[in-house]
């Protein structure tokens, strides 16, 4: 009876609301009046987390016990509903009722969005007309397996064809410098060789340009194809450029120069007086580049003039006016443009057709009008003269100190040592011996373990004497000797080997201690940072007792304008948990017991956040934590030290295999180079050759080797576990001692390597610079487009919980530049993901559609439009 009896009330339900009414049904004692999205709603949620009903007030997280994942599933579940409006993440969690949300996603009021491939309906002035929106591909012809291949011999022929060109530049420099009669003859033949091959080496790229390209116009390439080809062999020489070592080269911390302005000149764009450039991703289609007089770009900028849509590079124009700012980490897709005095704020995107007007400031992916101030006071009177006497400076130091240094040291080392001068008279005997194997042996282990100790002396020594001449909050100018204070302190002690080496360990904080970090007092999880963390000067950093960081972190204590800078303390509070890819400003506006996502953007306004969740950009609060996840982290204090203290035994086996893996790649990297020598008496520079490309290729094969041992040649599986569970300590030695082929960006190379260690890639696949995490946990359809600084990462860590699952990209599927997939997304064939999205956990993209947002959420096109004027 009771059972037929709610038959028949849904029946009427469904009568009466399908005229605009509504019904109020009896549910344990009390009336509830319920629309037909709050039935839907309810009825989806309930099917979701495994209950017969959901009372449509209760709060998913506080009273229901859901969390993100769940909620995740729910808004896939939704969206499979013709009959219930689109549901997105964003909506959940500023709706955290059934009927809240029902009243919010009523499609009555919709939201604007902005798509990725926009169109401009508002005129913008001083903006450069070729600031126009690109349309997709119309439906590019696949590469066929022929051009795949013979696109991979080609860019096979080029790199051999450099290396041999170098090899022979290098040949005949040391030939002639080793035949000088005195040490002072070989320290002026070391400058001399040293500015020609320097000269030589930042010409090049220009001189390629200008001849394979011309003048970069917008276009669409189709991958793999003859034009491609020409394409990245100019985009490989423009990045492999000297000049780029004046910005930080290999360093995570990049810092501007004259120089590097000078050499976007001589590559075509229009860059003013006065501009400051920090990021190292270098652009590529220079031509339409146009960086206004002032303007500041900080570091981690994608600002390419170029992305990969479905097959397809697509050329296009960036505009930043006179006295424009980019804040850190942001992305500007190509055709976008930032007017005079525009700001775009830390953690956030342009995408295709958007425009800053002058004067606004912008922040969130896609930006929307905010209003914050990120720049600091410009010290008047900053002359050319200055520039220009910084520039000389960097490149007399090189000249007549690095060069000298590296050239004149190894002709000496190969005169003076006698094994050494042994090997190049041409003796087989001596490389065939054992007593020089032996020799071999201690002096690769001698230098390697003397670097790594000098290496931590120096970097605890060196930055702490130089930080005696910065007073925090003081304005400095930004080209002097303070300046080249402050840039040495960034780039010493932000070295990647040692935050690799003591990262998600509980060795971390002793090492961030002893480089300035302030952490006291620490209570100690045996992972509070992961093994990506960067600050300016870590010597006004503060990180709060009970903090657990992972990746990515970027703590910003330095701010700039294009004549100065000052350093200002940042600090985090205590309790936090501070997701992946997280940029932290010393204004940010967030307290203790803070949940910080991954990809936020730190408030920077506002009341200060304290026991709250953080998540998006702009962004949004949402709950601290989950019951799920309070409870993996629910130790006692002596069973958490017993734990702690397991992981330090197993962390130290870590570390150690770390090292191992290291010293062995040194020495037989040491062990080729001795090759060389050897074999120069015979074969001269085809031997060098050789030894570059032998190096490259056996670093890459014996890096996958000890990824895949690591893992027992094994797939991962889907795991949710405590961070005290040992498969959790595996799985960060594994983090640990794994690789990104990064050096075969946009090469089929990259492929090979992806599927020796585990990926289920399809068919030409094109990727120019993704980072694959965990990668037996990853598939990857045929004709996938994945962008530079798109990430996929199969796992989680969220307080004491660490969760991974598979990640599948459909067929065709397109990764904007700068997007990131969480764990358990599947992503349906032919779909697109816009530049710096946050595809979150457990979401499933539809084939065929386009997501976009942090977090991401499906784009309408129909009903998208472009915020131009502020409003």
């Amino acid at each position: 009876m009771g059972e037929s009896t709610e038959v028949l009330t849904d029946v009427v339900a469904e009568s009466l609301t399908a005229v605009g009414g509504s019904l109020t049904t009896a549910h344990g004692g009390y009336a509830e009046s319920l629309t037909s999205t709050e039935r839907g709603l309810a009825s989806v949620l309930a099917d979701v987390m495994h209950v017969d009903r959901v009372p449509v007030d209760s709060h998913f997280f506080d009273d229901l016990g859901a969390d993100s994942l769940v909620m995740a599933h729910f808004c896939a579940r939704v969206r499979k509903r013709a009959d219930l409006p689109s549901v997105s993440i964003k909506d959940v969690y500023r709706n955290q009722t059934v009927r809240s949300l029902a009243k919010a996603v009523t499609p009555d009021a919709p939201d604007p969005v902005v798509t990725w491939l926009p169109t401009v309906t508002t005129p913008v002035a001083k903006v450069d007309p070729a600031v126009l929106p690109v349309s997709a591909p119309a439906a590019a012809k696949p590469a066929s397996r022929t051009e795949y291949v013979f696109c991979a011999a080609l860019q096979l022929l080029t790199f051999l064809a450099y290396s041999y060109l170098a090899a022979i530049v290098t040949d005949e420099g040391y030939l002639w410098i080793s035949a000088a009669p005195s040490l002072g003859d070989i320290y002026l033949r070391s400058v001399e060789f040293g500015t020609v091959a320097v000269i030589c080496l930042c010409l090049l790229p220009v001189v390629a340009k200008w001849l394979i390209i011309g003048r970069w116009k917008p276009s669409e390439i189709r991958v793999w194809s003859l034009g491609y080809v020409r394409f990245w062999i100019v985009k490989t020489l423009v990045r492999s450029n000297p000049l780029l070592l004046f910005i930080g080269g290999r360093s995570r911390m990049s810092t501007t120069s004259p120089l590097y302005n000078m050499y976007l000149r001589a590559l075509g764009a229009k860059v003013g007086r006065g501009a400051a450039i920090f990021s190292r991703n270098m652009p590529v289609c220079t031509d339409m580049l146009t960086i206004g007089d002032g303007a500041v770009v900080r570091k981690d900028v994608f600002f390419n003039g170029y992305r990969a849509y479905a097959g397809v590079i697509q050329t296009g124009a960036i505009t930043l006016g006179k006295d424009a700012f980019v804040g850190e980490m942001t992305v500007l897709d190509i055709n976008t443009a930032v007017g005079d005095g525009a700001q775009v704020g830390h953690a956030s995107s342009l995408q295709s057709g958007q425009v800053v007007p002058d004067g606004e400031s912008w922040s969130g992916s896609p930006a929307q009008l905010i209003g914050e101030d990120y720049r600091v006071a410009p010290v008047p009177g900053h002359s050319s003269a200055r520039r220009f006497m910084f520039g000389l400076t960097q490149v007399l130091k090189v000249l007549l100190v690095g060069m000298p240094l590296v050239v004149g040291g190894l002709v000496l080392l190969l005169a003076e040592v006698p094994a050494l001068n042994t090997l190049m008279d041409g003796d087989p005997a001596a490389f065939t011996s054992w007593w020089f194997h032996r020799d071999a042996l201690i002096f690769s282990t001698a230098l390697f373990l003397g670097l790594m100790i000098f290496g931590l002396l120096f970097v605890g020594t060196v930055p702490r004497l130089l930080n005696k001449l910065i007073e925090p909050g003081k304005v400095y100018r930004l080209y002097g000797f303070r300046a080249s204070a402050h840039r040495l302190i960034a780039r010493t002690t932000n070295v990647r080997f040692f935050t690799t080496l003591f990262g998600d360990t509980s060795y971390i904080v002793n090492y961030l201690r002893w480089i300035g970090y302030k952490l006291t007092p620490v209570v100690q999880t045996g992972c509070n940072f992961g093994m990506e963390v960067k600050s300016e000067n870590p010597f006004v950093t503060s990180v709060g007792s009970g903090t657990v960081v992972a990746d990515g972190l970027s703590i910003m204590n330095a701010d700039y304008s294009s004549t100065s800078f000052r350093v200002l303390p940042a600090s985090i509070g205590s309790n936090n948990f501070i997701g992946n890819w997280v940029v932290y400003p010393a204004h940010g506006r967030t307290g203790d017991n803070c949940l910080l996502a991954t990809k936020v953007a730190i408030p920077v306004d506002g009341a200060v956040r304290a026991n709250t969740g953080v998540l998006g950009s702009n962004s949004f609060e949402i709950p601290r934590s989950v019951q799920r996840d309070t409870r993996m982290a629910h130790l006692k204090r002596g069973q958490q030290r017993r734990a702690v203290a397991a992981k330090n035994r197993y962390d130290i086996a870590s570390m150690g295999l770390f090292l191992v893996a290291r010293w062995f790649l040194f020495y037989v990297i040491s062990l080729v180079l001795l090759t060389t020598a050897d074999l120069y008496g015979s074969f001269g520079a085809a031997v060098i050759a050789g030894a570059g490309v032998l190096t490259l290729l056996f670093g890459i094969f014996y890096l996958v080797l000890v990824e895949r041992a690591v893992s027992h040649f094994q797939r991962l599986r889907p795991r949710y576990c405590s961070i005290y569970d040992s498969y959790f300590w595996w799985h960060e030695r594994f983090w640990k001692l794994s690789v990104n082929p990064k050096v075969l960006d946009g090469t089929p190379f990259k492929n090979v390597v992806w599927r020796l260690l585990g990926v289920r890639l399809g068919a030409r696949v094109f990727d120019d610079g993704c980072a694959i995490i965990e990668k037996t946990l990853t598939t990857v359809g045929d004709g996938c487009t994945l962008n530079a600084g798109s990430r996929l990462q199969s796992h989680s860590q969220e307080d004491g919980a660490f969760k991974s699952d598979h990640i599948t990209i459909g067929a065709g599927s397109t990764l904007g530049v700068g997007s990131l997939v969480h764990y358990g997304v599947t992503m349906g064939e032919g779909a697109v993901l816009a530049p710096d999205s946050f595809l979150m956990k457990g979401e499933d993209v539809p084939s065929c559609a386009r997501w976009g947002g942090n977090p991401a959420r499906e784009i309408d096109d129909n009903r998208a439009t472009v915020q131009v004027g502020g409003k």
